[in-house]
């Protein structure tokens, strides 16, 4: 797995992780029933938050979501927010749009240093904690299997149907149940762009605003990176992609560029025949083509 240093400088914003109070502290578990094992437990919460609040210090420009599968008494987590330096970032639940209404610029949550969104699943919290509740702001797709059907984007039971107009944020789940590290070559591919595309038909005519997907760094082609241009390029300009928009311009206006020239023909090396060429086959390969292993 690649580092959070890493896959910070490669652009991931937001992180979807589950809290249970397990040896008197809050820690980050995969687990089932509602508590933490031995066997799930990952690592103290602490530590993690602390990583997002040293990446938060180091880049002022930086915007993190963090979503939590909450199943913390009341309590444990404020502890654990305030021990890691996090709630310097916090943009308060006060200012969060009710019944789906616009969210603030970028910009004037950097520069007012609101900088780290946090929703969690439970929704007495938002009022005695105040720790947004996910589903007063968000419609999440199905994850797992069900929510990669073809052509169809159901909603995450706990949440609001996807064309819920009342919740003004958009997440796509786009993983299988059991992780499948070369599987998912494929399907971070062609049908995650397709599924965004579904998606978007589904959920009111709106692009999700978070992608989340298993192994972002495999794809056959495109991948996570090109759904999320896609779905930016959409969001900010209009255009079918983020490359495609224009600075200072109205929305709507693209500027497409002309595909690169055919690569002239490449000699043979000596004594070999122009079919036996490697480098030939790699030059040939789309501009998102990535390896996949």
């Amino acid at each position: 797995k690649k580092t959070k240093e890493a896959k910070n400088k490669n652009g991931v914003r937001g992180l979807m992780l589950d809290t249970y109070d397990f040896n008197n502290d809050v820690w980050l578990c995969h687990s089932f029933g509602g508590k933490c094992y031995n066997i799930t437990a990952f690592q103290p919460a602490i530590n993690v938050f602390k990583e997002i609040q040293t990446f938060l210090e180091a880049n002022p420009s930086a915007v993190i979501t963090v979503f939590l599968e909450d199943y913390t008494v009341a309590g444990s987590l404020p502890k654990v927010f305030n021990a890691s330096g996090l709630m310097k970032y916090w943009f308060p639940v006060a200012k969060m749009p009710k019944s789906g209404g616009n969210w603030p610029l970028l910009k004037d949550m950097i520069s007012q240093n609101e900088r780290l969104l946090v929703f969690a699943s439970k929704k007495a919290k938002e009022a005695s904690e105040g720790i947004p509740f996910e589903w007063n702001y968000v419609v999440e797709s199905q994850y797992g299997n069900e929510g990669m059907v073809e052509g169809k984007c159901p909603n995450r039971g706990e949440s609001p149907a996807m064309d819920s107009k009342s919740q003004s944020l958009v997440l796509m789940n786009f993983f299988t149940t059991d992780p499948n590290p070369t599987g998912v070559c494929g399907n971070n591919s062609a049908p995650l762009v397709s599924m965004l595309k579904t998606c978007h038909d589904l959920s009111g005519n709106r692009w999700p605003n978070y992608i989340a997907v298993d192994y972002y760094m495999r794809s056959d082609g495109g991948g996570a990176p090109l759904a999320t241009d896609v779905a930016n390029g959409h969001l900010v300009c209009g255009c079918d992609n983020i490359a495609y928009c224009k600075a200072n311009s109205t929305f709507g206006t693209c500027v497409i560029p002309p595909p690169p020239p055919p690569s002239p023909p490449r000699a043979p090396a000596k004594g070999t025949s122009p079919g036996g060429d490697p480098s030939a086959a790699v030059a040939r390969l789309p501009a998102f083509q990535w390896s996949c292993f």
